[in-house]
């Protein structure tokens, strides 16, 4: 089988079709579905990608694990997206991950506010470590991330050796466009985090997101905004 640790002894040839109807996701959930079973997770934002790859995974197994990276600090509409698709998707398993801390003992233990002064440890605290924890005893694990939301995205493959968590990361969506997304989502009238109708492309916790700068042409703009920091340390 395809691990972190066999990466090296295997060839890494998958010729999924990127000119599919859907770019090659669907062709590549029904391998990695197919391939490692129920030692496959997903890591799941409830973005609008989110809820299109929740979707098209509902297609292939429809009792898939499903994990939401709980840190206590999220926007109301995030967990009101949630709740929606817990009813859209019933079979689905879609678990709620906090970290080991709540927000008042991190407070405790780091001071108010631990985002301002150090997002790094932050988000190591309430979103690395729960996902370190969660892909312990999985194979490999589902990413909505696409080539188009970032430069550091853009050399994101369908099939990747993922050093940070020593694991397997899988991105369905890698040549899909913020268009594609949309076009989907509403052709199948989809639940989205209503946060989108209101300038928001990338949404995580609400104390380090605003609405994206759309005339910087960077979506992930509105994303730790004047803190030199691109990425929560789950995608480097």
């Amino acid at each position: 089988m395809l691990k972190y640790d066999t990466w090296e002894e295997q060839e890494h040839d998958f010729p999924f079709p990127s000119d599919s109807e859907t770019k090659g996701a669907m062709e590549v959930l029904q391998w990695a579905y197919d391939y490692y079973g129920d030692e496959l997770v997903y890591a799941c934002s409830f973005g609008i990608e989110g809820s299109v790859l929740v979707d098209l995974i509902s297609k292939v197994k429809p009792d898939a694990r499903v994990v939401f990276l709980d840190t206590g600090l999220h926007f109301k509409e995030t967990y009101e997206v949630i709740e929606k698709a817990k009813e859209k998707y019933p079979s689905l398993n879609i678990e709620m991950k906090k970290p080991a801390l709540s927000v008042a003992e991190q407070a405790g233990e780091h001071g108010d506010e631990l985002w301002k002064r150090n997002p790094n440890l932050c988000c190591q605290i309430r979103k690395v470590i729960p996902l370190e924890e969660t892909l312990s005893g999985a194979s490999a694990w589902l990413s909505g991330l696409r080539r188009e939301q970032s430069e550091t995205r853009r050399n994101t493959q369908y099939v990747n050796k993922d050093n940070r968590f020593k694991s397997i990361k899988i991105c369905p969506l890698i040549h899909w466009t913020y268009k594609d997304i949309w076009r989907y989502a509403h052709k199948h009238s989809l639940p989205y985090n209503t946060l989108h109708d209101q300038g928001y492309p990338s949404i995580g916790c609400q104390p380090c997101t605003l609405p994206a700068d759309w005339a910087s042409g960077d979506a992930r703009s509105g994303r730790w905004s004047g803190q030199g920091k691109t990425e929560c340390g789950l995608h480097q």
